[in-house]
């Protein structure tokens, strides 16, 4: 997951609202969202190279989401896969601070991250480059491959939008929150960070939505929590040339 705009307590009838790009190579393989057969209480995607998944929620209200840390230079060749601290928040029974211990002490073991992880009402970012934890309360954030709410354009650029639609709309318009996940706009090159790839791949991912024939936004989601506690889960899945391919939608009340 490469980009993800989360609204606590904005709107009247939807407590959270999580709108999230999944920025990966197309030849990466990967499965669609559903229910695990293994964990039927977990739903996410799964990625079938490394076996985990950057994005999921489960029936008891807990959620995780995973974005890298664009750097380059401290790129471990030996790893793990990021994807699994996603899967493990969501199967396993550790609280979130229990879990923040486990992050901490494993953090050299992993290349850059963020991870939101947390209960619906309770959500929590951990970036294991810092090792600096934020606990999200009332207001818009947004989060890509950097610090929670680095000014990168594409950063503000969304939380702006997802901020006055909270605030203007009576009814949360879900394909609204899409166009949102769409835009393509690229920064200025004077906007762009500096994060240590070549100026090429700054301008090419400094959208909100990026499109190339090897790399780009494989899906988009997003996951709201109403106020009786259900659960809406949609996701658009994208093509090389950006088509929409695939929709799925589930929903569920929080057990």
């Amino acid at each position: 997951m490469c980009i993800l705009f989360i609204a606590v307590e904005q709107h009247p009838d939807y407590p959270l609202i999580i709108a999230a790009n999944r920025d990966e190579f197309h030849q990466r393989p990967t499965a669609q969202s559903e229910f695990w057969q293994a964990h039927p209480k977990l739903l996410a995607g799964r990625d079938l190279e490394a076996g985990g998944t950057w994005m999921g929620a489960n029936l008891h209200g807990r959620i995780c989401a995973l974005t890298n840390v664009r750097d380059p230079q401290k790129l471990l060749s030996n790893a793990i896969s990021r994807g699994h601290l996603v899967s493990e928040f969501l199967i396993e029974q550790n609280n979130p601070q229990d879990y923040l211990s486990k992050l901490r002490q494993s953090k050299q073991q992993y290349n850059g991250y963020n991870l939101l992880f947390g209960k619906w009402n309770d959500l929590f970012v951990y970036n294991n480059h810092t090792d600096n934890v934020n606990r999200l309360g009332s207001g818009v954030y947004g989060l890509s491959n950097a610090d929670l709410d680095s000014p990168w354009p594409k950063i503000n650029q969304g939380v702006d939008k997802l901020r006055e639609h909270c605030q203007q709309a009576k009814t949360i318009d879900t394909d609204r929150l899409f166009e949102i996940l769409l835009d393509q706009t690229k920064a200025k090159d004077e906007q762009l960070p500096k994060t240590g790839v070549p100026i090429d791949w700054e301008r090419r991912l400094s959208s909100i939505f990026i499109q190339s024939p090897e790399y780009g936004t494989r899906s988009s989601t997003l996951l709201l929590v109403n106020k009786n506690k259900q659960v809406t889960w949609l996701e658009h899945t994208f093509d090389p040339a950006g088509t929409n391919v695939q929709q799925r939608e589930f929903q569920f009340n929080i057990q």
